[in-house]
């Protein structure tokens, strides 16, 4: 429940200024939920912030921090709640995504527009959004129609990559599922740009009013050897109710919740600034082992790519990592085990050496490192409850995820340099 923090919110309470004296009990429950959200312990954060809005609610930053903490988990209408009377641009950018990401156009286009006009804020993101909804008034995103389920056959391109031919507005093309970009994204190279588009998937489903940035695509589709007109951003993916089977070659798409497969893990998904797909797992089959913190990118080909401290986590320094190619850029190894929800995948490949820190930097939080299509192209994935619930299945007629399916390609490519490097 929002606690009394929310309540005085909602009735009109007045917000304590920064500078004010912090009930000693209220500062030690911000702490704790600031450190865990910084961590990526969504859980543990969203148990003390309330606990922090409950003994000091009107403190703008535990109003900040917790409204934070709702976008995360896809609590829209609680976040722009908790900011109702908080100004600057912290506020605006939180309130602006939640807007944006609930489907309320016109108001993220209002919140977004405000937000871009401060020039001390760089966002990038902000800013080209802010164009696209106000291009969008009237329009409601997402919007699914035809039969109930529709399958794409998804061609075997690369190791890995996660391809899926779909018309946009009408036109054949291939997309790329890119679940390290919070948006769609179509390729500029035939002249497109930022627009609303219509999407088809294996002519029984149709998405209508997806709205779409436009960057150049070549890159990837050069580095894949596929020519790419799409990246399938987490936000669409959210409303597509998903399964990813690149092993039996199926993307499936449904405009109904799926229902539980017969053998699969859990796992919780948290969305960082609310495009970020996070998961957490461990390193290490003992339940005493590290969390391991990481970003889903599947427009990367590697299992993993961990930073200094995730191989640190897991066991190993970095310093004993051979260099990957002539340039030394990566280092690759091989965690003894990764465990994801219930299973325990043993001799897992990953690198050191992607940039991990930018993407730190650009959320604010500490992660170990990133998942690619490498491992999840290894399971039958599905998306269900707006994205936050993933089932991970083991392909068919194996007992657990095959390690074959997880070592590191001999000639592998490097994370793209796209706009898939940065979340929302």
């Amino acid at each position: 429940m929002p606690g009394v923090g929310l309540v005085c919110l909602l009735s009109g309470c007045g917000i304590r200024p920064a500078g004010a004296d912090w009930p000693p009990l209220g500062k030690k429950w911000f702490d704790r939920a600031q450190v865990s959200f910084r961590n990526c312990d969504i859980e543990d954060a969203q148990y003390a912030v309330d606990n922090a809005l409950r003994v000091a609610g009107t403190r703008k930053e535990v109003r900040l921090l917790a409204s934070s903490i709702a976008l995360a988990q896809l609590e829209f209408d609680r976040a722009v709640q908790l900011l109702q009377t908080v100004e600057g641009a912290e506020a605006r950018g939180v309130r602006g995504r939640a807007l944006w990401y609930s489907g309320k156009v016109e108001s993220a286009a209002d919140e977004l527009e405000q937000l871009t006009s401060d020039p001390d804020v760089r966002d990038p993101w902000a800013v080209e959004v802010a164009k696209l909804a106000r291009r969008g008034s009237g329009r409601k995103p997402f919007e699914l129609s035809g039969g109930l389920l529709a399958v794409s056959e998804m061609p075997q391109v690369g190791s890995s990559a996660l391809i899926v031919p779909l018309e946009i507005n009408g036109e054949p093309g291939l997309g790329m599922v890119a679940t390290g970009t919070a948006e769609a994204v179509v390729d500029t190279g035939g002249g497109g740009e930022a627009s609303w588009v219509s999407l088809r998937f294996g002519e029984r489903i149709e998405v209508k009013d997806v709205p779409a940035l436009a960057h150049d695509l070549s890159g990837i589709s050069g580095q894949i050897n596929a020519p790419i007109k799409m990246l399938l951003g987490v936000n669409l993916l959210r409303h597509l109710h998903p399964t990813i089977d690149l092993t039996g070659g199926q993307f499936v798409v449904r405009t109904f919740e799926p229902p539980p497969p017969p053998f699969a893990t859990t796992v919780r998904v948290a969305y960082l600034r609310g495009g970020g797909m996070l998961m957490r797992g461990a390193f290490g089959a003992d339940q005493t082992a590290p969390a391991a913190s990481l970003l889903i990118d599947t427009s990367m080909s590697f299992p993993l790519a961990l930073d200094e401290q995730g191989w640190k986590k897991a066991g190993i320094s970095t310093k004993s990592l051979p260099k990957m190619g002539e340039s030394g850029a990566l280092r690759q190894g091989t965690l003894p085990v990764l465990r994801i929800g219930a299973f325990e995948l043993p001799r897992v490949a990953g690198v050191y050496g992607a940039p991990v820190a930018d993407i730190e930097k650009g959320l604010n939080v500490d992660l170990d490192g990133l998942v690619g299509s490498g491992l999840l192209a290894a399971f039958r994935v599905t998306l269900r409850d707006r994205g936050l619930t993933m089932w991970l299945e083991p392909p068919p007629l194996a007992n657990e995820p095959p390690p074959p399916a997880l070592e590191a390609p001999q000639k592998p490519a490097p994370p793209a340099a796209s706009p898939a490097r940065k979340p929302g």
